[in-house]
């Protein structure tokens, strides 16, 4: 375990700091002058950063997270059963930690937020404060959670929620962008697109994320004891921007093949990452766009890299480009 000694800045826990959003807002609260400590199972990773420190444990275990919550004034709950399964069983114990240790610190709580727990009564654009009556078990756990955080937010033990799309980006190997459209490890020479043709998708690229969410801490103040935000993130109006952004930043034309969605269904009894994907389905069949208009309001703009850039950046973390490609910008491609 890294010592951490300089109590002169505060101090925040990030559960889950081995995934993609949560190891991208730890690099954000470290760049902020935060200390940081990361609860991890197993193997424990090294640091040389002072402000930066590993504590092993189990968020399943209330007492294990209460622990390392010691001297916390913020837990970013970024955790998630691992492959998404088991969310039943999982995941709301995994939050009872989370409140239990925040009521016992007096720490803000840090939740990043999905557009599951919507139904169709809040399509196509859902505000944040649209009511929450999702199609998917996922969705309806995704709603409890909040309810949750809701009921145990006050002054002494805020909670803070950015909801934001599909989550792309570098480190981020369980999402849409590295499971669907690209084949981690391989070059680029065609994309998997589940969208139906012609519907709009949203998109969030990580540093995106943790960078709105930095800004709404900064300003800790001023936000209300229960506080959700809206990040509008990359929005693909057709369906096709993802894959067109995809195809200039690799530099060729590349095919663009529909997801076999029929395939999946089929053999969903049989292979439960299958039924998981299944349950989203509705998310690339219906225009949802979530209104950040709230958050622009508040920080001014929201943080947005450009697509082709957060695109590149992706495509390197993935292995599916070679990080001394040509650094120019990416060029327009004839389908002449």
């Amino acid at each position: 375990m890294t010592s951490n000694r300089d109590t002169s800045k505060p101090l925040a826990l990030v559960l889950g700091a081995r995934g993609g959003i949560g190891g991208h807002v730890m690099d954000m609260l470290l760049r902020r002058g935060w200390r940081v400590r990361a609860l991890v199972r197993g193997n424990m990773p090294t640091s040389a950063n002072p402000s930066q420190e590993w504590v092993r444990g189990d968020v399943m275990n209330a007492a294990d997270v209460a622990k390392a919550a010691e001297g916390a004034t913020l837990i970013v709950h970024a955790v998630n059963p691992a492959g998404y399964r088991n969310w039943e069983t999982l995941v709301l114990p995994m939050l009872d930690s989370t409140i239990a240790a925040a009521k016992a610190v007096g720490a803000r709580i840090l939740l990043p937020g999905t557009v599951y727990n919507f139904g169709p009564d809040a399509f196509t654009a859902p505000t944040e404060d649209s009511p929450q009556n999702a199609l998917t078990r996922k969705g309806g756990i995704r709603v409890e959670m909040e309810r949750r955080l809701r009921s145990a937010a006050t002054p002494e033990t805020p909670v803070l929620i950015v909801r934001a799309g599909d989550f792309f980006g570098p480190g981020a190997n369980n999402n849409w962008f590295s499971q669907g459209l690209v084949t981690p490890g391989k070059k680029i020479t065609h994309v998997t697109n589940p969208g139906s043709p012609g519907v709009g998708h949203q998109w969030a690229y990580l540093p995106d994320v943790a960078e709105t969410m930095g800004q709404l801490l900064d300003r800790a103040g001023e936000l209300e004891p229960f506080a959700t935000y809206h990040m509008d993130g990359f929005w693909d109006a057709d369906g096709k921007g993802m894959s067109s952004a995809i195809e200039r930043v690799v530099g060729h034309k590349i095919s663009v093949k529909q997801t076999p969605w029929w395939l999946l269904k089929l053999a969903s009894p049989f292979v439960p990452m299958f039924r998981e994907v299944m349950e989203m389905r509705y998310l690339w069949k219906t225009p949802i766009r979530m209104s950040n208009g709230k958050l622009t309001r508040f920080l001014g703009a929201e943080p947005q890299t450009p697509i082709d850039e957060a695109v590149r950046a992706s495509l390197i973390s993935l292995k599916c480009l070679d990080p001394e490609a040509d650094m120019e910008a990416p060029r327009a491609i004839s389908h002449a």
